[in-house]
């Protein structure tokens, strides 16, 4: 197919890197922003690139922020004896969705995944382990996929966690296996989060 502006083309397939967004799919979005006011697309430009620009990590959970510490970390409501041990911020995000959680988190920035060379020294493993042994937490909750590498990596910090003196506790299984945190609706999620369980080897 040939087009007639290489602009167009351009946007099409930058949009069409976005999971789940086909050329088809992308070519509606770009057809949706030119008939857009000029302000309001620049607006949405400027938001993009700030992203990458503006957004940092917490110095203390590892989630993305605007400043040093997140909102979440600078909270004095929340309850800081509770720790829940997410994947990504993706995840996070989905368990405060749900309004069951009032503990604090860290973000590993992933799971083990030896297929993909992906190991414990690649995540922010030794920052967490430093985390609990520092302010003795009364739970660590392992909030991870139903995946493999979701098992792999909450046996591997439950081993490492069992002689700090919390309670590891896992979400319970409402979520499906192979399912994805993110993507679990926020009442079977926060039934997960309630009705976790204590993790056993």
């Amino acid at each position: 197919m040939e087009s007639s502006s290489r602009i167009v083309d351009d946007a099409i397939q930058a949009l069409a890197s976005f999971p789940g967004v086909g050329r088809r799919t992308a070519l509606r979005m770009v057809v949706h922003l030119l008939r857009r006011p000029e302000p309001e697309v620049l607006q949405m430009a400027q938001a993009l690139e700030r992203l990458k620009k503006d957004l940092c990590l917490c110095r203390e959970c590892g989630n993305v922020s605007d400043q040093e510490l997140c909102p979440i970390c600078m909270n004095p409501s929340r309850n800081r004896k509770e720790l829940c041990v997410v994947a990504d911020f993706s995840d996070q995000m989905a368990i405060e969705a749900t309004s069951q959680f009032r503990g604090i988190y860290h973000i590993l920035g992933g799971l083990i995944a030896p297929v993909d060379g992906i190991g414990p020294d690649e995540l922010n493993i030794a920052s967490l382990l430093h985390r609990v042994q520092k302010e003795h937490f009364e739970e660590v909750i392992l909030a991870f996929n139903a995946t493999a590498e979701g098992d792999t990596t909450m046996f591997y910090l439950a081993r490492k966690l069992r002689d700090t003196g919390a309670r590891i506790t896992n979400i319970s299984r409402g979520i499906s296996v192979g399912a994805e945190l993110e993507y679990a609706d926020e009442a079977t999620l926060g039934r997960s989060i309630l009705n976790r369980t204590e993790y056993s080897f």
